[in-house]
């Protein structure tokens, strides 16, 4: 199985070592416990050796979790880059997402999210698994009990991706829009083809609100990302979302757009 990526692995190997000393167990009888030898238990606690999924579930077999490392790891199992986002995305009470090209994770399907993480040609199959789960779960966000009020801003070209046999997860892509679109706390609006060139295309970002008031951004690239805090890139931010959001549908015409465009996908 993959490796678990620092630093989250330094945080679950020493949260796993302190639940292994709460139980009163050796190493060797977690060992035991878990299916690994007690010197490789001291390696992976020591941090010789590489903590991997596999090791995760033999944890939670050994201290009888009912699952719960493995569960932290899907929940937080990205780059190492991308976690103070998720931070930040967790406690925001209001995200502004704009996305040129793809639909942003949180809307994603399984098929079409799994479909996208397959492109990065340097990830294994058990990383692209590991990520999937995570951003599945990154989207109960959405659906909790207090939802952040989630508007996101699409170019139809995003929509409009064909080719490679994805015509069908397309057309459940947008399917799941518009059910996303249909909940009082979500808003999805398109830029249409017509509009030409605008300040978007140079790239996606997105904001969040604290409940405190205070805005964040990120902007991600094609080697990592960066949390935006300072005040005046945030501000230079918030700009560039009132550009692109005027730029976009009403929320109804966008979603007779999404309609239109789900038809032309085909069958899901």
């Amino acid at each position: 199985m993959a490796d678990v990526p620092s630093p989250l692995a330094a945080f679950v190997v020493a949260e796993i070592r302190r639940a292994r000393g709460a139980a009163g167990m050796t190493q060797e009888t977690f060992g035991r416990g878990s299916g690994f030898s007690a010197s490789h238990v001291s390696a992976v606690e020591s941090g010789t050796r590489a903590l991997t999924m596999d090791f995760i579930k033999g944890a939670d077999r050994a201290l009888k979790t009912g699952g719960l490392f493995e569960r932290l790891i899907a929940s937080v199992g990205a780059p190492s880059w991308f976690l103070p986002w998720l931070d930040a995305e967790r406690a925001a009470t209001q995200l502004r997402y704009f996305e040129p090209n793809l639909i942003p994770g949180l809307l994603q399907t399984e098929d079409y999210a799994r479909t996208v993480l397959r492109s990065v040609d340097i990830l294994t199959s058990d990383e692209v698994e590991q990520r999937l789960s995570a951003r599945m779960e990154r989207q109960k966000i959405l659906t909790g009990d207090r939802p952040p009020q989630f508007v996101a801003v699409l170019d139809e070209a995003a929509l409009r991706r064909s080719g490679n046999d994805i015509g069908g997860t397309m057309a459940q892509q947008i399917a799941h829009l518009i059910a996303r679109a249909e909940l009082p706390h979500v808003h999805v609006h398109v830029i249409p083809a017509g509009s030409g060139l605008h300040v978007g295309l140079s790239g996606p970002f997105a904001l969040a609100r604290s409940g405190e008031g205070v805005w964040v951004g990120h902007l991600e690239n094609q080697l990592a990302g960066v949390v935006i805090d300072k005040d005046d890139d945030v501000a230079t931010l918030q700009a560039r979302w009132e550009s692109v959001r005027n730029e976009a549908l009403p929320r109804r015409q966008s979603i007779d757009l999404l309609k239109e465009v789900e038809s032309h996908h085909g069958p899901q």
